[in-house]
């Protein structure tokens, strides 16, 4: 009897395990290629393209991963800035629990999966409660994602002359000052 299987399902492959180990090679080596996590499978290289279309993909997909883990407030509940400044908040420390994955971030200027999409749509839809729409809005995202990351590679446990927690007031300071830039000091 004939397997309908692909040739990734055959290796004993998932989505999952590609992810995982792209994940540990860019944590211990700052990058990734198909050939290295194919290695590390003990796999050719073409059994992963069952499961992630290439290089991009396989990077952008261990980024979002890791932004499933990012609080994200509803929409309507509350004061839109309020809600903002905890969705960045909460990115922010997503960020510090993942450091090694900081550079990636930064590299791809974001990230663009499904988790991305989801939390950039959660954020214009702030944006709009708070009066700001179209071009503009889309433009305070990308200052206030870059903002964030950009700080998150600050992390403040490497020796440097910041605490993290200095870091970290320093960062909801600016953040605020961002937001109330954005959106005005009133809603």
């Amino acid at each position: 009897m004939r397997s309908s299987r692909g040739p990734g399902q055959r290796a004993g492959l998932s989505r999952d395990r590609v992810l995982d180990a792209a994940t540990e090679l860019l944590a211990e080596r700052g990058s990734v290629s198909m050939r290295a996590v194919a290695q590390r499978l003990g796999v050719a290289p073409n059994a992963l393209y069952s499961h992630v279309a290439d290089r991009t993909a396989l990077v952008d997909g261990v980024l979002d991963r890791v932004l499933a883990q990012v609080e994200a407030p509803a929409p309507g509940a509350g004061d839109p800035r309020d809600a903002l400044r905890r969705l960045m908040a909460s990115t922010h420390d997503v960020l510090l629990r993942h450091p090694q994955l900081v550079p990636a971030f930064l590299a791809r200027q974001g990230a663009r999966g499904e988790n991305a999409q989801r939390l950039g749509a959660v954020a214009l839809e702030h944006l709009a409660a708070a009066g700001i729409t179209g071009d503009a809005a889309r433009e305070a995202l990308r200052v206030l994602i870059v903002y964030t990351i950009g700080f998150a590679a600050f992390d403040g446990d490497d020796g440097g002359p910041l605490t993290r927690s200095e870091l970290r007031t320093t960062f909801q300071r600016g953040l605020d000052w961002l937001i109330t830039g954005v959106c005005g000091s009133s809603g």
